[in-house]
């Protein structure tokens, strides 16, 4: 790779370049428009049916074969790179002659024939050339290309040019959000969307970002979660709403997590979690299909079978299966507590007898569920907004569905009994003075909407990074947002 010494020369002298060129009358940036009539995928996919035509194409020379008075470029467009044979002859010499000075890199527009070469290649013959843009900094090395994972997130943009492949997943990920709200318009599901600033941090145990409204002379939050708006709707008379939209939460970074990410919720009137266990697996299943036209799929070497019925299990059943401790015996905080300690298990002052059992599922359970499966029947202490099961009461229905060890959704029987929903969020607001920050405030307009009557409901809501990380088999999910977060370069406090 080019030293910073040698970087700056060949910005130097391609600054030099611009300004002969400008000299000249040719400045690259005058130009507003270019007339395309193809693309360089569109050419070799129908070669036979396009060999001889003229064509006009555009886009970055990506590779360069001096061969004396014949030249072949790539140039890569939106579709893919082609070959371009360019003859001093063909071109003229004065075209000829500026051509030679360009640069790996430049934007240019090309009008030729399609061809075949003596080797095979599908080409276009260059009759014309135009310099649409040029690059005044020169591209990662050819062999090695952008290869520091660091950068690449910093500079996305290279990252595109450089490796080809990285456009793969976001034209993936394009398609897989394009697929979700085909399933659920097909099932009468209506999208709609709603504000991202709250007066209240709600919808989810998270920490919240603060913001200030200057006219209103107030705190606001951005929205941790979909939830409580939807359901207002739901209240409101929809039947079936869904939203993909950005959420904000102030916590860790890591291969799973980012401080913003693309959530999708959906609620549905007149169905439970069980009615939403299906649609779930229905859905992922659907669009694992017509995404990459198979539900098997191969996620860090392991395959995952997506056609088959997801498996089930109680949260308890998972923490007794894994670590031998049987939580339906357990009746007092104080129990729990004794189990934590013998298990080595660190606990918090909030944390009750669900707590802890969740903190043994997170330490037995998770990593072994490779396979798609469905957690059900979670604590109420950790599900505020679920319905009770009715015949275990400190227990909800709810699930979460695991795949490789990682939790890609989250659904319930949606609460909608206002009082125990008012006391629930009193529990909250009690874990919170003991010291949990991600524990919500009273939503009091919330509960006056539950108050007018919301029907039986099932809601959901599914990570699409984490969603997309599975389909596309990326190992972090900056793999698969275009723009993670990163800390800014020169920072004192390291990532």
């Amino acid at each position: 790779m080019p030293s910073v010494e040698e970087l700056s020369e060949l910005a130097r002298i391609r600054r030099e370049k611009l300004v002969a060129l400008r000299a000249a009358g040719k400045d690259p940036f005058v130009l507003t428009t270019y007339e395309r009539t193809a693309y360089a995928a569109q050419i070799t996919e129908n070669f036979e049916s396009m060999e001889g035509q003229t064509v006009s194409i555009a886009g970055r020379i990506m590779s360069w074969r001096d061969m004396g008075k014949a030249n072949f470029i790539d140039i890569m467009d939106a579709s893919g790179r082609i070959q371009i044979y360019v003859k001093l002859n063909d071109v003229g010499e004065q075209t000829f002659a500026q051509f030679s000075t360009w640069d790996l890199g430049d934007i240019v527009g090309v009008k030729g024939f399609v061809f075949r070469t003596r080797r095979g290649e599908i080409s276009v013959h260059a009759q014309e050339l135009t310099l649409l843009s040029k690059a005044l900094l020169p591209l990662p090395d050819k062999w090695h290309g952008l290869r520091d994972t660091d950068l690449r997130y910093r500079q996305r943009y290279v990252d595109l040019i450089a490796n080809p492949e990285v456009r793969d997943a976001f034209v993936k990920r394009s398609h897989i959000i394009r697929e979700i709200r085909s399933y659920l318009d097909g099932l009468g599901y209506l999208e709609v969307e709603t504000p991202v600033l709250h007066n209240i941090a709600g919808g989810a145990a998270a920490r919240p970002f603060i913001t200030h409204h200057n006219t209103l002379h107030m705190d606001m939050y951005l929205r941790i979660a979909l939830e409580l708006h939807l359901k207002r709707l739901i209240v409101g008379g929809f039947d079936k709403v869904y939203e993909i939209g950005r959420v904000f939460r102030n916590e860790g970074m890591s291969v799973r997590h980012n401080p913003e990410f693309t959530l999708l919720e959906l609620y549905e009137a007149y169905t439970d979690y069980e009615g939403i266990m299906r649609l779930t697996e229905d859905m992922i299943r659907t669009v694992a299909d017509r995404v990459l036209g198979s539900g098997k799929i191969v996620y860090g070497g392991e395959e995952i079978d997506l056609d088959k019925p997801f498996a089930r299990m109680t949260m308890t059943e998972g923490v007794l299966q894994y670590s031998g401790v049987d939580f339906s015996t357990v009746t007092t905080v104080e129990q729990a507590r004794e189990l934590a300690e013998e298990h080595h298990i660190a606990y918090e002052p909030h944390h009750g007898v669900g707590g802890i059992l969740e903190l043994f599922f997170e330490r037995y359970v998770e990593e072994k569920l490779i396979q798609p499966t469905f957690v059900t029947e979670y604590p109420v202490e950790i599900s505020p907004f679920a319905k009770r099961c009715p015949d275990r009461p400190d227990y909800t229905e709810r699930f979460e569905l695991f795949i490789m060890g990682r939790e890609h959704a989250n659904a319930f029987s949606e609460l909608n009994d206002p009082i125990d929903q008012r006391q629930r969020f009193e529990h909250q607001m009690a874990q919170k003075a003991l010291g949990d920050e991600e524990a919500g405030d009273i939503d009091e307009d919330f509960l006056t909407a539950m108050e007018y009557g919301m029907p039986p409901t099932g809601g959901l809501g599914i990570g699409i990074d984490r969603l997309v990380m599975l389909l596309t088999d990326s190992a972090s999910i900056r793999d698969v947002l275009l723009f993670p977060t990163m800390r800014p370069i020169g920072s004192a406090n390291k990532e």
